[in-house]
């Protein structure tokens, strides 16, 4: 099939398959197009099951047009939901959230949650997650006085904070006076240093990303404190979304009605032009988004 996209995706991942690097997947290769997550309308159709006018998700990424096969595109029903929360809230960012919160830090009813870069796509499903299942306390870092006031007013947060403000261990001390149990981090570094600090006995730490460490022309001397792994017997797991696929359909099924009814909230923002690509891709990794960044090809 012939599909022309019509939203693309810019992911945090992607800033690590720049680097010429073994990891868990192959580097972009100069001179190839950037993959990447899109959603793309079928103008020509040589699968049965696909006509044109249909959407689909693939991950041919950051090109206007793309050729794919049967198994290389997701068929979508826009009826269901908006087109780009595919990509987002219900797609690889939402079962980012949930599969981080539920399987890999082994959340539990009355746990209190620490979530970094919390206005993020990731993040904010999260915390919001959290608190729908039960979490005692949930407290989220982000980088403006606007998405701490996102944070804390529309999703729900029980404190947020403003890590520019000063020391984020004093900052999450003050907003988690009973310490954390479960600490979601997308950031690294003085974040994962001062959950560590905070974490509580026998505390779960699920490492997402560590966007701070992306563009570090140093290695970052945090966190120093890791020797707190004996004394609070905590546990430290990285995690995939790709390993954690079979809970797909658990998420969908448990997640979709939370966001239809309203119970779970979400934002984009949203860059326009195939052009505006890289600036977007920037703006993501500086934190210029609240929420999911999209472009519209």
């Amino acid at each position: 099939m012939l599909v022309r996209n019509v939203l693309l995706s810019v992911d945090p991942y992607m800033r690590g398959r720049m680097n010429d690097t073994k990891s868990y997947v192959a580097p972009f290769e100069v001179g190839e197009v950037m993959s990447g997550g899109a959603i793309g309308e079928v103008i020509e159709s040589g699968v049965d099951s696909i006509a044109v006018g249909d959407f689909v998700l693939h991950d041919k990424g950051w090109r206007s047009h793309a050729v794919l096969t049967a198994d290389e595109a997701g068929k979508l029903d826009p009826d269901a939901a908006p087109l780009s929360a595919y990509l987002g809230v219900l797609g690889m960012t939402g079962l980012t959230a949930y599969a981080g919160l539920v399987r890999v830090a082994e959340f539990q009813p009355g746990d209190t949650v620490f979530v970094s870069a919390a206005a993020g796509a990731v993040g904010s499903v999260v915390g919001q997650l959290a608190k729908l299942k039960g979490a005692r306390r949930v407290v989220g870092s982000a980088g403006s006085a606007a998405k701490v006031e996102w944070l804390t007013g529309e999703l729900g947060f029980d404190a947020a904070f403003n890590y520019k403000d000063g020391p984020v261990t004093e900052q999450l001390a003050a907003a988690a006076p009973d310490g954390v149990d479960v600490y979601f981090d997308n950031v690294g570094g003085d974040h994962l240093e001062a959950a560590i600090d905070s974490l509580n006995l026998h505390g779960r730490i699920a490492v997402c990303g560590m966007i701070s460490q992306y563009n570090a022309t140093e290695p970052d001397p945090a966190p120093r404190n890791l020797f707190q792994v004996i004394a609070k017997r905590f546990t430290l797991r990285g995690m995939l979304v790709a390993d954690h696929a079979d809970l797909r359909g658990r998420f969908v099924e448990e997640v979709a009605p939370l966001v239809s009814s309203g119970q779970l909230r979400y934002s984009e923002t949203f860059e326009d032009g195939l052009l505006n690509m890289p600036q977007a891709f920037l703006d993501m990794l500086a934190g210029s988004n609240t929420g999911k960044m999209l472009v519209r090809a």
